[in-house]
């Protein structure tokens, strides 16, 4: 039995901390992204949902690789930790885009109904909740390669 806090026995488990910097890791690059693309900068995207890179996929990817570098990528862990990384990457493309393309008809909505009405309108919904298809591909890519990287030094 380690005498070891949890804490502390969970930031020696390297694909745990790889994992978890890749994410940070994706999340820091949309900041910089933002800025190039905006000349602000623009603390926010540190928080928000969406953006070049996906951040979940960036995660996620680099946990099931991970995982495939330490038990093998003929392991049930690695498929397991396969089969999630496709469940996140399918939501953050597929269900939450989706969500913010409704959420973008429903502000407009709102907005063309009650202009004249103000006490009607409400908070306007958050339309960036989920990310393209290339934003899921360059998270996966950047969370596998930070994974392949640092998991082999």
């Amino acid at each position: 039995m380690s005498s070891l806090s949890p804490l502390a026995q969970a930031l020696q488990n390297d694909v745990l901390v790889i994992s978890i910097l890749a994410g940070f890791t994706a999340q820091g690059l949309k900041l910089i992204l933002t800025f190039f693309q905006t000349g602000k900068l623009d603390l926010r995207v540190l928080v928000q949902a969406g953006g070049m890179p996906s951040s979940h996929s960036a995660l996620i990817t680099a946990l099931a690789t991970g995982v495939g570098i330490k038990l093998g990528f003929d392991s049930v862990e690695f498929a397991i930790a396969a089969i999630m990384a496709f469940i996140v990457m399918y939501d953050a493309a597929g269900v939450r885009q989706a969500a913010g393309k409704q959420a973008r008809i429903l502000n407009k909505m709102i907005e063309d109904l009650f202009t004249e009405k103000p006490q009607y309108a409400e908070k306007r919904l958050k339309e960036l909740l989920g990310h393209t298809p290339v934003q899921v591909i360059a998270g996966a890519v950047l969370g596998s390669v930070f994974m392949s990287f640092l998991a082999t030094r």
